[in-house]
């Protein structure tokens, strides 16, 4: 079966790997003329980094990101209100990362070019439009390169194409712009000394708009002077107003500097983390309004084309890992593509769906939320059941994901026999 996934980001990658693992043929067609090691940093939970290193990446998945032990809420004063530990700590049998996004996308990409080929990512490919038979699906693409159409036909169609994604502006060509929440992101990457202990993921403030994120993503152990670390203030421009000089504006150190400015964290140096960071840049906090369908006929949506989300419980990336490895699994158990879609449609939607509407509510972040309001740290109890409760929504509890059954293709086989 060959498989044509539009979309070069981590959910095209690994949808590639994925469907290539399950004995499929598919090809990556990403707009972008090169695919290079940008962005800032991302967190892999352990029911995703499960179905990575299922995918045989664990070694370099090791060897690119660090492994935090634990998450710490923190009020604006930077005095704990709840902590958590995270990974292997909390008992889970695989990791959670934290990683540059982009030495992410390289792992990946170097696997799917050793594995499938080097003609498997093409890249300067904009998709257009596609069109539909009992036997198959046309792509259209426009080459930058030559600027002539080029067309691409397959078995099926994955749009795996992010939050603007075009597959999906074709199966709802009426759909609205992204939502926005009136918050905006500054992001950033610095060297710095050790945060706390070097292996944690603190979350800082209360309400949305107000909150301070940093995390390691390198070990401070290996690191030649200071480790990178990712840290995110959030700002609010107000709910209708939109990205000042568009998505992706850069945020001069003095604007960063003022910006910090009224936080007090005594165990890092804000202006420091200013200074030395290479690029800050802003992006609004969006997400888009659940679907009732992903999958039409031998098209379907993965990853950010499927189920943007607002970054509050470090879970879109790892939900579109999932997402590839049962897209996968579908189209392995079932003849019909038509059907397989559908079933993947049936098993991953509603769940997703549920998480954001979780993460609009703040998710997990509820938890410092709440301690705001109450002026202190929660009474026992009350912050692990909010945590709790959205790891269950996710199936990413200990027990569930170390309980789960695997997706990998093989245990179909077997089941067949």
């Amino acid at each position: 079966m060959k498989v044509t996934v539009v979309g070069g980001g981590i959910a095209g990658l690994t949808c590639a790997l994925s469907l290539h693992a399950a004995g499929f043929e598919p090809r990556v067609c990403e707009a972008a003329r090169t695919i290079e090691a940008v962005g800032v940093g991302i967190n892999l939970l352990p029911h995703a980094v499960r179905e990575l290193s299922e995918l045989g990446l664990d070694r370099e998945l090791d060897s690119v990101a660090l492994p935090p032990a634990r998450l710490s809420y923190r009020d604006r004063a930077g005095e704990v209100v709840w902590e958590e530990p995270l990974g292997r700590a909390a008992g889970y049998c695989w990791p959670q990362y934290s990683v540059h996004r982009g030495r992410l996308q390289m792992v990946l990409l170097s696997a799917v070019r050793d594995r499938l080929g080097p003609e498997a990512v093409r890249t300067g490919l904009l998709f257009q439009r596609f069109e539909q038979s009992a036997g198959g699906v046309r792509a259209h693409f426009l080459d930058r390169s030559s600027g002539l159409p080029l067309v691409d036909d397959a078995d099926v169609l994955v749009g795996a194409d992010g939050i603007d994604s075009v597959v999906r502006s074709r199966l709802y060509p009426g759909e609205s712009p992204p939502k926005g929440n009136g918050v905006h992101m500054w992001r950033g990457i610095a060297p710095h000394p050790h945060v706390l202990d070097g292996r944690s993921i603190v979350v800082a403030g209360g309400t949305p708009g107000a909150k301070f994120v940093a995390y390691p993503i390198e070990d401070p152990a290996t690191a030649v002077g200071d480790a990178l670390v990712n840290w995110v203030l959030e700002v609010r421009h107000g709910p209708s107003a939109p990205p000042p000089e568009g998505p992706g504006r850069r945020v001069t150190a003095a604007e960063a500097r003022a910006g910090l400015s009224s936080w007090q964290l005594p165990w890092i140096d804000l202006t420091a983390l200013a200074e030395c960071s290479s690029a800050i840049f802003e992006y609004p906090m969006l997400d888009r309004d659940p679907l009732p369908r992903w999958s039409f006929g031998r098209v379907t949506l993965l990853g950010d084309a499927a189920h943007p989300m607002y970054p509050m419980g470090m879970n879109g990336g790892s939900q579109s890992i999932v997402d590839t490895r049962v897209l996968a699994w579908c189209l392995a158990r079932d003849d019909d593509p038509v059907d397989a879609l559908r079933r993947y449609d049936r098993m991953r939607r509603p769940a997703v769906n549920a998480i954001v509407l979780a993460n609009r509510a703040l998710g997990p972040e509820e938890i410092i939320s709440r301690a705001e309001e109450h002026g202190g740290a929660l009474p026992a109890g009350w912050a692990e059941r909010i945590a709790t409760r959205y790891k269950r929504l996710g199936r990413a509890t200990v027990a569930q994901v170390n309980t789960a059954s695997s997706w990998t293709v093989r245990a179909i086989a077997a089941d067949r026999e």
